[in-house]
This record gives structure tokens, C-alpha cells and sequence, in this order.
């Protein structure tokens, strides 16, 4: 019984490790693509860090990517830059390359 008990514990902590790494990568790609997208618009330091850090904020209140890719081609459309929704889930799947290489780094 104590074997199954140890695999089914095993089982829960790399679950619980594999979805806390999930979160990290989504979080740093998120916010990769948030500095881009505040650079395409001409923000930098500060600003660029709060825009990305307010994708961050949008991703976590519903599910998907679909809301962050609305809010960045909006706010693209709004400083009259034509980016497109494809363009930037291109954007989102690299950076999304991008963060979990730099987390597997750490």
C-alpha cells in the first residue's frame, strides 16, 4: 500500500509542478509580448512595463488568449498601427518559446 501511496503523492507533486511552471511561462510570455506590443506603440521604461504588466492582468481574467490578442490589436488600433490578430498570436507562440527557455534557465 505505501508504494502506491508514494506514486500517487509523486503523481500530485509534479502535477502541481507542472501546472505552477504553466502559469510562470503563460505569465513571462504574456508579458514579452506586452513590452513588444508597448514598443510598436512608442512606450519604453516605465510605461512599457506597465502596459505589459496590464496584459498580464487581462490574461488572467478569462481563460485563453483571445482576450489578450483583442486588448493588443485594440490598443495597436487606437495609435493607428495596423497590426494584425494573426501577427500577434504569431508574436504570442514565440514569446511563448521565449519564456519557457528562459525559465528552464532559472
Amino acid at each position: 500500500m505505501t508504494g502506491f501511496d508514494d506514486r500517487k503523492k509523486d503523481a500530485e507533486k509534479k502535477f502541481q509542478l507542472d501546472e505552477e511552471m504553466r502559469f510562470k511561462v503563460n505569465a513571462r510570455r504574456t508579458k514579452l509580448l506586452g513590452l513588444w506590443v508597448a514598443g510598436q506603440m512608442g512606450l519604453s521604461g516605465d510605461a512599457a512595463e506597465a502596459y505589459a504588466k496590464s496584459l498580464v492582468v487581462e490574461d488572467m481574467s478569462k481563460p485563453g488568449d483571445d482576450d489578450v490578442v483583442h486588448k493588443a490589436v485594440a490598443d495597436l488600433k487606437a495609435k493607428d498601427l495596423d497590426i494584425s490578430e494573426h501577427r500577434i498570436r504569431k508574436e504570442l507562440e514565440g514569446f511563448g518559446k521565449q519564456a519557457r527557455e528562459q525559465l528552464m534557465k532559472s
